[in-house]
């Protein structure tokens, strides 16, 4: 089994850090008009806003974590690789085609969609079987971790139909979606010492 760098665990462990300190210092910068309970992440990284500048970069902070993790998440399977950089793309592609300041747009909603869809996707396309695979790649895992974050997707939709607690729902599921790549690469990483103290 290839090892994972040692880099690539900067990289996983920065991405959650990026997008919770940036939403958490936009929202402060935004002040009272923002809710954070209702309104996604993306409202403040919309054209305008006083913490529009800080949510821009934690977005693109993040599509470049999530590129350099994909890079070298070596002991993954390909496909999930690709979904997994795929997702830094669409970061990056939300940065770049924020949300309007109000109303909705097409060209974001459709970037957003594409991000959820491929990094609720690829922890189980980066599955693989066999029994020196680490924790977190082998079937079972990996599927769980994608049905947790397809249900939290799905949940954000609802919330966000329904006007509801969308900012709640978007913050529980892109948490999970930035925290998992750190955890397959802990996995992998400890899965190498231990063959390392093995052999």
């Amino acid at each position: 089994m290839r090892s994972v760098p040692l880099w690539a665990l900067v990289s996983s462990g920065c991405a959650p850090g990026f997008l919770i300190m940036g939403w958490l210092v936009a929202a402060s910068l935004q002040g009272s008009p923002y809710d954070p309970a209702a309104q996604t992440i993306s409202v403040l990284a919309a054209p305008g806003n006083s913490g529009s500048w800080v949510m821009t970069a934690a977005f693109i902070a993040l599509g470049f974590c999530h590129l350099l993790t994909a890079w070298g998440l070596r002991p993954a399977a390909l496909a999930g690789r690709m979904a997994l950089a795929a997702g830094g793309v669409a970061a990056l592609a939300v940065a770049m085609v924020p949300a309007p300041s109000s109303g909705g747009s097409l060209s974001h909603g459709s970037v957003t969609t594409v991000g959820f869809a491929v990094l609720a996707a690829w922890p189980v396309l980066a599955a693989r079987a066999g029994t020196a695979v680490p924790w977190a790649l082998r079937p079972l895992p990996s599927l769980g971790a994608t049905a947790v974050m397809g249900v939290g997707a799905a949940w954000f939709l609802v919330e966000l139909h329904l006007h509801g607690v969308a900012g709640v729902a978007e913050r529980a599921v892109t948490t999970l979606q930035s925290v998992w790549p750190l955890v397959v690469v802990l996995s992998c990483l400890r899965a190498s010492l231990r063959d390392e103290c093995s052999s």
